[in-house]
């Protein structure tokens, strides 16, 4: 006798839950619940004419020969940091000369640099090599302290046309970490706005041959313990957000 709809209905949904039921147990897929719908991003002011130029300077700043300092053989390691601090500050003679100079006790100190056993004193940081350009030779990512204040320079130097050596990139900033990541430095530094942080990414751009500043934003970190040190001045950058 043929079983009717019910049953045949009935015997269907038996045997799908007991289908279930063992995919359950073997690891399978499982529902997520409803997916939200999408929502295309709202353009707004169509007729706003698009400016033509930058409010202000993003700090994407131009490649510097540091003159006075070659590279033997092309390699950069043969290359003293401390000569390349020094190259700076002979260029830059307002940052760090002077009584009035911002960074003046960073070159009194600079005399404590390049001694064995290292000195405290010495503002330079420990110097890193790796290929940021995509050259296939080492980089140098190099750091110091901006003294009397409480800023880090970042720099990124290369070297072209033989042993000519090139500052392709120069952040000063406060700062509370520095990561290298493929052909970019990415820049932490803190917020004034409790449990964030500024976070500036600066990728290397073969056609400028220069690093480019391509990320700038504000993540939020988590609660954080507040020390009673004074901590550094929050970056004042602009953002230059993609």
């Amino acid at each position: 006798m043929p079983r009717t709809r019910a049953a045949r209905a009935a015997l269907a949904a038996a045997a799908l839950a007991l289908l279930a039921a063992g995919c359950g147990d073997a690891g399978g897929l499982q529902g997520a619940g409803s997916t939200p719908t999408a929502t295309s991003p709202a353009k707004l002011w169509p007729n706003l004419a698009p400016a033509s130029s930058p409010a202000w300077n993003y700090d994407n700043g131009d490649a510097e020969a540091m003159k006075g300092v070659t590279a033997p053989g092309g390699d950069i390691r043969k290359v003293e940091p401390v000569s390349l601090v020094r190259a700076e500050m002979a260029q830059h003679p307002d940052d760090y000369s002077g009584s009035k100079a911002p960074y003046r006790e960073t070159a009194r100190r600079m005399a404590y640099c390049g001694k064995e056993p290292a000195d405290a004193r010495c503002p330079l940081l420990k110097a890193y090599y790796r290929d940021i350009t995509g050259d296939g030779k080492a980089d140098l990512t190099l750091g110091f302290r901006l003294l009397p204040g409480h800023q880090t320079a970042v720099r990124v130097y290369t070297v072209e046309a033989g042993d000519r050596v090139v500052q392709v990139m120069s952040n000063d900033d406060a700062v509370s970490g520095v990561e290298l990541a493929g052909r970019s430095v990415i820049i932490h530094a803190p917020s004034d706005l409790a449990d964030y942080e500024y976070r500036f990414q600066w990728t290397w751009d073969p056609d400028q041959r220069v690093m480019l500043l391509t990320h700038d934003e504000m993540l939020r970190i988590g609660k954080r313990e507040h020390s009673s040190s004074p901590s550094p001045t929050p970056s004042a950058s602009p953002s230059a957000s993609p």
